[in-house]
């Protein structure tokens, strides 16, 4: 039973059917087909408001091409420490961007906040020339700690970073999840709230392989049509990415199968936060549970089977942090086997201590 990540999960139903839909006869190449246009309908539609959508086949180039637009190769951009730009991407962003620095400043629960924002780009003009100039912010939602900005917070986010003259980038792997636990409207956190350039998240969702760059600013959008052909992201065969992403967003199944999953995690937190030696280091906002237990416990576990993540200690937290995913895909009962099986394995470790 694999609570590693929502990668694992199979592809959504609904996205297989709409592989199988369009792979049948011909139609124009390199995103000229009726599924791509189809998809920028659907998407002004759901976010209300005109948009360029610019589907890619991986989250790393959506995020790269996104701080492409926003950043030059001599500017900075702001992220968190854990930000997965920073710490998950080999440099992908720097490559993208042709060289522009990320810096990571800390904030708990993976958020940044406006004091620690603006400290960094005082600090950065005072040393001029000498520091990259700042140029975007990025924030993660849901973050790499699972919580999820509200719409104030990027408010606050965006008017700092709007008054020092910074756009701001959301990578959005789980903005489905954020938005299905808040229960707005995708517009309230994204564009209404100042973001500019959004990478939209679909493979953590139920797609296969399909993520989008989608530019709220039209003038944002110039050459970003070149960045993706020369990085390798325009598919002669773009109907089958389009077709993925429309699948996800017609019906609000991205939102529907981001609630499931949040719910399985909900479930999953309920089980665990009573069980001897077991805590969750922080509440559960998204579809990601972060739980402190002795090691002996958590080696039980792995040994019996379940598939999780050791995790990086937050502050204040010297016990090993294992990190647990829900998905689309995962069952009541799969929850509730880990559940009984990590309250036998508790209730004989606290018996043995």
């Amino acid at each position: 039973m694999n609570f590693a990540s929502d990668n694992t999960a199979p592809i959504a139903p609904e996205v297989m059917a709409a592989i199988e839909a369009v792979n049948h006869g011909r139609a124009a190449s390199y995103g000229a087909d009726e599924w791509t246009a189809r998809l920028r309908d659907l998407a002004c539609a759901v976010f209300e408001t005109e948009l360029e959508i610019f589907p890619v086949a991986t989250g790393t180039a959506a995020n790269g091409l996104s701080l492409a637009t926003l950043a030059p190769p001599y500017g900075a951009v702001f992220c968190h420490e854990t930000a997965h730009i920073l710490l998950e991407e080999c440099g992908a962003p720097e490559f993208y961007t042709g060289g522009a620095k990320l810096i990571g400043l800390p904030g708990a629960q993976g958020k940044l906040t406006p004091d620690r924002l603006a400290a960094a780009v005082a600090l950065a003009g005072a040393a001029g020339v000498h520091h990259a100039r700042p140029a975007a912010v990025s924030v993660t939602q849901a973050t790499e700690w699972g919580a999820v900005y509200r719409a104030d917070e990027i408010h606050a986010l965006a008017d700092c970073a709007r008054s020092r003259g910074l756009r701001l980038h959301m990578d959005g792997a789980r903005l489905a999840n954020a938005i299905a636990r808040l229960g707005c409207r995708p517009a309230e956190i994204t564009w209404r709230a100042g973001i500019d350039v959004l990478s939209l998240g679909m493979t953590k969702a139920g797609a296969m392989a399909a993520e989008a760059v989608v530019v709220f600013d039209p003038a944002l959008a110039a050459g970003l049509a070149e960045r993706r052909k020369r990085a390798g992201h325009l598919l002669s065969k773009m109907r089958f990415l389009s077709a993925q992403l429309v699948a996800m967003l017609e019906e609000d199944r991205w939102l529907r199968h981001a609630a499931h999953a949040n719910a399985m995690a909900d479930r999953l937190a309920a089980g665990l936060s009573p069980l001897p030696g077991l805590r969750l280091v922080q509440p559960v906002e998204a579809n990601e549970l972060f739980v402190t237990a002795a090691q002996p416990v958590i080696d039980a576990l792995l040994g019996e089977g379940f598939e999780f993540h050791d995790w990086i200690n937050p502050p204040g937290e010297n016990g090993p942090v294992a990190r647990l995913v829900t998905s689309f895909a995962t069952l009541p009962e799969e929850v509730d086997a880990f559940v009984t099986a990590a309250a036998r394995i508790a209730a004989a470790d606290s018996a043995h201590r």
